[in-house]
């Protein structure tokens, strides 16, 4: 018995799908559709100075790497940042902010560069009177114990933690990563509530030998 094959028909070939557009990534100054975004960062008075003299290393890495326009207005007192055209990323805008705001709280400036380098550091603030109301005489010795002699148990709490720590009268500012910053404001809490160093040295030892295990 014969089989007759009759040849199948070729079906026509689908139209083939348009390329994939390619869009090129936006610009900062595209992201806020063109418009200029502004930070004004205030300059307490005992700042001056210190802003006058080192005002070239504030000013270069702002400028020529993060890509932030910055001028010092001297009416307002105020140091003003803007985005410009070629600004990489809109977010350089925000930290060079938190940058020169923390130079304004007194960390000097090869430690306050950390802040545009690493996003993963923070500025924490806080007094003495949130952790307990002192007055007088009891608010001097805490302010003592805080500092240690020559300034070893600040120094001391620093290393320990990789923080930065300024004593700015009863204001304390912390500068690290989150977890950091907890360690050391531990620390600086038990010395205020009246702790003796050497109490607070042992649990910082405890402490660094944890942080050593866990990286």
């Amino acid at each position: 018995m014969e089989i007759e094959t009759v040849p199948s028909e070729s079906k026509p070939e689908s139209n083939p799908l348009p390329p994939k557009p390619k869009f090129e990534p936006l610009k900062a100054h595209e992201m806020s559709d063109g418009r200029v975004q502004f930070r004004k960062v205030s300059v307490p008075p005992h700042r001056y100075s210190p802003l006058k003299k080192y005002w070239m290393d504030i000013y270069t890495p702002v400028y020529e790497q993060m890509k932030i326009d910055i001028r010092m207005n001297l009416k307002a007192r105020k140091v003003e940042l803007k985005t410009r055209q070629d600004t990489p990323d809109i977010s350089n805008l925000q930290k060079c902010a938190d940058f020169v705001q923390a130079f304004m709280l007194g960390f000097d400036v090869p430690d306050a560069i950390a802040l545009l380098r690493l996003d993963e550091l923070y500025v924490e603030s806080f007094e003495i009177k949130d952790v307990k109301t002192l007055r007088g005489e009891h608010l001097s010795r805490a302010i003592g114990r805080l500092s240690g002699k020559g300034g070893k148990t600040k120094f001391a709490i620093e290393n320990s933690t990789k923080t930065r720590i300024v004593i700015a009268d009863t204001k304390i500012h912390l500068l690290g990563s989150f977890a950091n910053i907890k360690i050391a404001r531990d620390s600086l809490c038990s010395l205020i509530l009246g702790s003796p160093a050497g109490k607070v040295y042992s649990k910082l030892r405890q402490v660094s030998a944890r942080l050593a295990e866990r990286f």
